[in-house]
């Protein structure tokens, strides 16, 4: 494989032409220029070379790629508009810059506003990406897509929509780590210290599926009315839980319970923290046959994921700095989150009476944004 004469290996991938970041660009990604061949292997050797790409093949990120990208996600915009600044690198996200994280992704023509939505969101305060970044935690965002974008960019939102099998929800998810690696410059070590990482750290990305779901869309639960919009949340991998036997809301919801009180998760220490509960579709029929809503759903949790004030003192040395935590008693009951509103509640999957729990890194928020070129 061919050297490239200029730029350096130290120089970053977002400061080339077709990937503008915060310092000029240094040289065209050209295959044949730079390598022997473009291929998805030796595209990956050339990244591991400058110590950027994710460890996988990746699509050659070739000028023709990338206009094509820009041409289908963002007719007739600007390419090189700055989109958001991210931390910790300060790196300038621009179309540009994300198409071309889009096709070394392997996202097809048309994605492109779903990552552009999805890095506006990234760059709000109140998701801290910067704190996500640096914490030790494990913590990844989670990319959400919603409403007519789910079918018509081919997103999975039924069975198995968190695994395996969907280039749109695999490369999507993808895309939006590559930003996070190449612009925002969060590696392994210098901008990322995760103690352990975790797999979402590759590609965390579902669909709501609301043709299954018996309550109005989740963005509209959270005031967003759009055709499309992607939500942005941070948090760890997916927690499951399963009741193959209820007939009632009550005897699916204490399992999600269960599983939201757990004394290692960021939430316990943290009361403002949120939690989402992705409900399956077969137990949110379940639930609605009953006559419960999302508020119901989301009082009930709120009421029954619990633990004795006791638990959390032990647990946290005596931690519970709010006056209304210092003023439980060992025996009260102490909520792992602080509003029923914290709780977010959404459908997606399959057949199958299977649902999760994401706990949230705890000292961020989701966004919902109308998807947005």
């Amino acid at each position: 494989m061919a050297q490239p004469p200029s730029p350096s290996l130290d120089t970053p991938l977002c400061d080339l032409p077709g990937a503008a970041a915060s310092t000029p660009a240094r040289a065209p990604f050209e295959a044949g220029k730079w390598l022997d061949d473009d291929s998805p292997a030796a595209v990956m050797d050339w990244l591991e070379a400058r110590g950027q790409g994710d460890g996988l093949p990746a699509v050659a990120p070739t000028p023709e790629r990338v206009e094509a990208m820009l041409r289908d996600g963002a007719p007739g915009l600007d390419p090189d508009e700055v989109i958001a600044s991210l931390p910790p690198r300060g790196g300038l996200a621009t179309r540009r810059s994300l198409a071309v994280n889009a096709v070394l992704a392997g996202c097809a023509p048309g994605l492109l506003p779903v990552l552009t939505t999805a890095v506006r969101a990234l760059a709000r305060p109140e998701v801290n990406l910067r704190g996500v970044n640096a914490t030790t935690h494990s913590v990844a965002p989670l990319l959400i897509v919603h409403g007519a974008a789910v079918a018509e960019l081919g997103f999975n939102a039924g069975r198995g929509t968190f695994g395996p099998g969907w280039r749109a929800n695999a490369t999507a998810g993808r895309a939006v780590r590559l930003v996070l690696l190449h612009v925002a410059g969060a590696r392994p070590g210098d901008g990322d210290a995760s103690t352990q990482g975790q797999p979402a750290k590759y590609s965390y990305c579902i669909a709501e599926n609301a043709g299954a779901s018996p309550w109005p869309t989740y963005p509209r639960s959270v005031g967003v009315e759009a055709p499309s919009a992607v939500t942005v949340t941070c948090g760890e991998g997916p927690h499951n839980f399963h009741d193959m036997e209820s007939a009632t809301p009550a005897r699916i919801l204490d399992k999600a319970a269960s599983a939201m009180t757990s004394l290692g998760s960021n939430n316990a220490p943290i009361s403002t923290a949120e939690i989402f509960v992705v409900l399956g579709p077969e137990h949110a029929a379940t639930i609605a046959a009953a006559g419960w809503d999302r508020s119901d759903v989301q009082a009930y949790l709120f009421e029954k994921a619990r633990l004795p004030a006791r638990d959390f003192r032990r647990a946290f040395d005596g931690m519970l700095g709010r006056p209304w935590e210092r003023a439980l008693d060992d025996d009260d009951l102490k909520p792992i989150t602080s509003s029923p509103q914290n709780i977010r509640v959404l459908v997606a999957g399959g057949p199958g009476k299977h649902s999760c729990v994401i706990p949230s890194w705890g000292v961020t928020r989701s966004v919902t944004l109308p998807l947005e070129p």
